[in-house]
This record gives structure tokens, sequence and C-alpha cells, in this order.
């Protein structure tokens, strides 16, 4: 660990964009300041309404929280290095910017595992619902989000903490897990099985997604209004599973099995995860959320909260 604390990382996915380097620095930092409007928008109109803080809406928070954290911890890195001739990164900021990406990752899948559950109390057992999820059971709820998340990121941290590497040259444009841990001349063994342990645990969350949307197809083909619940409130959060999940998939398979051909392409794509889904899943629930939707225009009309709302 002392020995790796002098390391610098050389990250090869930027060798092509020397010659357009003001152009796609426009063009990220334009995509990273929509990326915090659109979340903070999304955030600050919750927690500036008494009568949104409700479960649904809590969890949606959270979910662009940690999108705005993934987000953050990739494109400060990025733009720094689009304005820099070198483009390196020191051992503790490979290892910082690995911490964000897993945090991010892990936090988002357990997040809309909990909001799969959620929408399931809500249209299969509404009689039940604010029993059920009452607001001790919301903060706990949140809290084994991210406690699970933050265990589950310090136990990899620490495995790649402990490797000696062979190589500092990185071909991606950021540092992630498996790319560190490819450098590395050591025993791998330990980081393989948890990369398999993580894997069968957030497998887990999916089936107990499936299982969840199972009842609430079931419950919304027997009753129209559960029919339109499910469309009103559970289409965004079944396509933001779905965008994460694609992206996700996409970097994993590309991480282990991507060529060397049209690497400027492929890189791109594999920041897709980090890119996609946090300026996509603040939008998906603004469009979609009635509510929200409302609360939104009013902040950016002057028209008057009756008027808006007796639409």
């Amino acid at each position: 660990m002392n020995e790796n604390v002098n390391i610098v990382f050389v990250l090869q996915g930027l060798n092509d964009s020397v010659t357009n380097r003001q152009i796609y620095f426009a063009f990220a930092l334009m995509s990273y300041l929509v990326t915090i409007l659109v979340n903070l928008t999304l955030i600050l109109t919750v927690c500036l309404d008494k009568a949104l803080h409700q479960p649904m809406y809590i969890f949606m928070c959270n979910l662009c929280f940690t999108g705005l954290c993934g987000a953050s911890s990739f494109y400060m890195k990025l733009l720094l290095d689009l304005l820099a001739g070198a483009h390196l990164i020191t051992y503790t900021g490979c290892l910082t910017q690995v911490f964000f990406t897993h945090v991010y990752i892990l936090c988002q899948m357990t997040s809309l595992t909990v909001m799969a559950y959620d929408r399931y109390l809500a249209i299969c057992q509404p009689l039940r619902y604010w029993a059920l999820m009452t607001g001790q059971k919301v903060a706990l709820l949140l809290l084994l989000t991210w406690c699970l998340t933050l265990l589950e990121t310090a136990i990899g941290i620490v495995l790649i903490a402990r490797l000696s590497f062979c190589s500092h040259r990185m071909a991606r444009i950021f540092c992630s897990n498996w790319e560190v841990v490819k450098l590395s001349c050591s025993d791998t063994t330990a980081n393989n099985f948890y990369g398999i342990v993580i894997i069968i645990l957030h497998t887990l969350q999916m089936i107990i997604i499936l299982v969840s949307y199972m009842h609430l197809i079931r419950s919304a083909a027997r009753s129209r209004t559960d029919r339109r619940k499910f469309v009103q409130t559970c289409s965004p959060h079944l396509a933001s599973l779905l965008v994460f999940s694609f992206s996700v998939l996409f970097d994993s398979f590309y991480s282990r099995y991507g060529g060397s051909s049209m690497a400027a392409l492929q890189n791109a794509l594999s920041a897709e995860f980090l890119v996609v889904p946090p300026i996509v899943n603040p939008i998906i629930y603004g469009m979609n959320l009635h509510r929200i939707r409302i609360r939104i225009r009013l902040w950016f009309t002057t028209e008057k909260p009756q008027r808006a709302f007796s639409k």
C-alpha cells in the first residue's frame, strides 16, 4: 500500500481526443451542467414541497443524488484531463474515483430494488401501505441502502489497495475496479471472488424486482385504478431500471471482452452508465409524475399555483 501511493496511472482513453479537445470539453461541460440542473431541480422540488414528502419521492431523490455523485466523479476528472496535456491520475485519485463510481452503481441498484418494493406495497396492498411504509421504515430502508453500498464498496477498495502493479497504463478515460485489477501482477483470486459475490447479491435484487413486477402486473390486469397507478408510477421506475441495467451491462462486457478496434468510440460508450442514467432518470420522473411536473412548471413560470393545480 505504501509503495502504491507514489504510483501515477496513465489514462490512454483520451489519446485520440487531442485534435478536438475544445469540442469534447464543451460537450462534456454542457452535459455535466445539464445533469446538475435536472437532478438538483428534482431534488429541490421534492425537498421544498411538504406535499411531496412521501416515500416514492424520497426514494426518487436518493436515486438522483447517487446519480449526481456518480456523474461528478466522472465529469470532474474528465474535464480536467481535456484541458491538460497529459492524462494522468494518482493512485489515491484513482481509488477515489473507483470508490464513488462503485457507490453510484451499487446504490442505484439497491435504490431501484427499494423503489420496486415501495410500488408493490402502494399498488398491491394500498389499504396497508401507510401502515407498512411509515417514516421510520423509509429511514430504515435508506439507511440499509447506504450501509450495504458503503460496505460493498469499502471491501472492494481494500482488496484493490493490497495489490501491486506491473503496468501503470490504463486503456480507459476513467478508473474502474476491473481496469485497475487487470494491471496487477498480484494474486487477484480474492478480487474475482468479491466480484462473483457482488454479482450474486445484485442478481438477487433483480429477482426481487421481477417478483414485485409480476405482482404489480397481475394487480394492474384486474383493476383499472391499479392499471392507471402502474402506468403513472411504475413506468418511470421501469424505464430507469432498463436504462441503468443496460448501461452497466455494456460497461461490464466491454471491460472484460472489449477489443482494441474503434477505441475512441468504445471508450465513449463505456462511460454510458455514468452519463446516461444520471441525466435521463430525473427527466423521466419529471415528465411522467404529474405532481412533480406541476411543481417544476411553477418554478419556471409565473403561473399561480391555484390555476396550475386546477388543470
